[in-house]
């Protein structure tokens, strides 16, 4: 299993924004389904073994399944459609509870801190940074959790709290990429590297 835990910074945590405006007025909602997109797509097929989290202005967890999801295409709006039927479903989520929105979709009201405990007691935390460690110098863990922040650098709070969890600082490569452009150079790493694909 590999885990990608995304920070949208300004993402919306409530359902009322417009698909035609995903970068403005959905709080650059873009960007995050544009991570998904690169943790699931393959051509023709989909990552089945790859688990996402995206936390949404430190409040709201959107947990997606690869296992289980359906309904789902690589295009932004059909991503976006699908966040949002999962803040739609909010509010039936108590306290930390998890609630199934559609197949291999869950929300839940948890920040920051919450997912990483719940990742780093199933996995190795793995913060992916443009200063840390070169990536092909890191020993794949078996249940890797790759922590990466949207279009804005992680806060001082949100790094200090990856301090205190991550196992591994790692950097993909010389220049500052896009999150979903990280993740694809993480699977392609991995995939390279003997990992199963699916």
């Amino acid at each position: 299993m590999r885990q990608f835990v995304v920070l949208g910074h300004t993402a919306p945590t409530e359902p009322e924004f417009e698909l035609d405006d995903l970068a403005g007025g959905a709080g650059r909602l873009d960007v995050l389904c544009r991570c998904v997109n690169s943790a699931f797509f393959l051509s023709h097929a989909i990552r089945e073994s790859v688990r996402v989290s995206l936390v949404l202005a430190d409040e709201v967890t959107i947990r997606l399944e690869g296992t289980e999801l359906r309904y789902m295409n690589p295009d932004e709006r059909n991503i976006a459609s699908l966040l949002r039927q999962a803040l739609e479903t909010r509010s039936e989520a108590i306290g930390q509870t998890e609630v199934e929105s559609t197949p291999g979709i869950y929300v839940a009201n948890r920040d920051f801190t919450s997912v990483l405990k719940r990742a780093s007691a199933e996995g190795t935390l793995v913060q992916l940074h443009e200063d840390g460690d070169a990536l092909a110098d890191l020993d794949p863990p078996e249940h890797p959790v790759f922590v990466l922040s949207d279009h804005q650098d992680f806060t001082e709070t949100e790094g200090e709290v990856l301090t205190g969890h991550a196992d591994h600082r790692i950097s993909v490569g010389p220049e500052p990429l896009h999150a979903d452009h990280t993740i694809s150079v993480v699977h392609n790493f991995l995939d390279t590297d003997g990992y199963t694909r699916y």
